[in-house]
């Protein structure tokens, strides 16, 4: 396939009758300018979540070991990887500030302009 054919089919509106009407009529790269913010939040979304509940299991399995060495060395483990979890999420979090606050560039809300393969 030639380099003008990829251009074309990249910016060829998207014409998916499942989608919805906000992202059905986009261009590959403004669909990829919606798609990749939405995604990066549903990480941390997901991210947060797991979070929580670990450390909610890891809580409730702590108080409910009894005084058992291994039950409450398991319940700590759990809680520990939970804090390291959210505390590696909120890294990235920060990262992706910096990098946004040095560049001046906004990574959440993704402009892909024209795409060029060469």
């Amino acid at each position: 396939m030639s380099i003008y054919l990829w251009q074309q089919l990249a910016q060829a509106p998207i014409t998916n009758p499942v989608l919805n009407t906000s992202v059905q009529n986009l261009t590959g790269n403004q669909f990829f300018a919606k798609l990749l913010p939405a995604l990066i939040t549903l990480g941390f979304v997901v991210g947060a979540t797991v979070f929580v509940f670990m450390l909610i299991m890891g809580a409730i399995s702590w108080i409910t070991s009894g005084g058992d060495k291994a039950q409450v060395e398991a319940a700590r483990s759990r809680v520990t990887n939970a804090v390291v979890g959210i505390f590696i999420l909120l890294s990235i979090f920060a990262i992706i500030n910096l990098i946004e606050l040095f560049f001046n560039i906004d990574i959440t809300t993704i402009d892909l302009g024209r795409l060029r393969i060469y």
